[in-house]
């Protein structure tokens, strides 16, 4: 509404200037503001103040002609001169209330994308598998979704990407755990205390972290037993996830993950370009 009242203003401007009362050349930056006092109106700009040593005038006889020459418009039932020059704005409610209806009605609620749909890829969560996901994850998670959200309601055509950490030595040190402490599918469901037993041997046994570097090494070049293994501690580790954002009503699904292991059938021609 202020930028409508604005809009007027400027062409009640104009057409003074065109009638020779106010000085050409003259660019106010129009100000519309609450106002106070809700009997005097709903909103009040100064604009008469601003111009009337340039246009030599008292500002309340300015006022008077800026409001002859504000065009009709459905949205502003009068407006009154205030104080020393104040220009009072009256907004016609019922023009206000039928805008409110027709929004209700409309499933985009009245908003409307300013150029056309286009496809927007949103990469958002990320979390590092093998290990729960901590608040920064879950702080992209939200956004994202919610930055997905919105485009798709203004009629974009968007493309969720979740590209999880699922590859690298945390998994070295998850088979080299295992293969120290064999345990049951069920005991390895709790992946966060398998991962916190896991690292605290990696930290304190060189001999343990560098079997994990080992395991790494194998895992990319293709080992049968250690893609196994690899496989069985990221399916658990994505299933946790996919609880986490059913939770949060995140419209992610196992079909938008897109993990770091993706590439490492093209690294090796990264590094032959490099």
């Amino acid at each position: 509404m202020k930028d409508t009242i604005r809009q007027l203003i400027q062409q009640a401007l104009t057409q003074l200037v065109n009638e020779g009362v106010l000085p050409e050349g003259l660019t106010p930056a129009i100000q519309v503001e609450n106002a106070r006092d809700k009997t005097h109106g709903d909103f009040a700009s100064n604009i008469a103040m601003m111009l009337a040593k340039p246009a030599g005038m008292k500002p309340r006889d300015l006022a008077e002609k800026i409001i002859a020459a504000l065009p009709a418009d459905e949205n502003v039932t009068k407006a009154e001169i205030a104080g020393p020059g104040f220009i009072n704005f009256f907004q016609n409610t019922q023009a206000l209330a039928s805008r409110l209806d027709a929004a209700l009605a409309d499933a985009h609620v009245g908003v409307r994308k300013a150029g056309p749909a286009q496809r927007t890829v949103v990469d958002l969560s990320a979390p590092n598998l093998a290990k729960e996901m901590h608040v920064g994850h879950l702080r992209s998670t939200i956004i994202g979704d919610g930055v997905a959200r919105v485009l798709e309601f203004l009629g974009d055509e968007v493309i969720r990407q979740n590209h999880v950490g699922d590859w690298g030595t945390q998994f070295g040190m998850l088979m080299a755990y295992l293969q120290e402490n064999p345990i049951t599918s069920d005991e390895l469901s709790d992946l966060e205390n398998f991962y916190r037993a896991a690292k605290q041997r990696f930290d304190e046994s060189a001999e343990f972290a560098d079997r994990a570097r080992g395991l790494v090494v194998k895992l990319q070049a293709g080992d049968a037993e250690c893609l196994a293994l690899w496989t069985k501690f990221k399916d658990i580790s994505l299933s946790h996830c996919q609880k986490i954002y059913e939770l949060l009503n995140v419209k992610l699904t196992m079909a938008d993950v897109m993990g770091e292991s993706a590439y490492n059938d093209d690294l090796i021609n990264v590094v032959n370009d490099l």
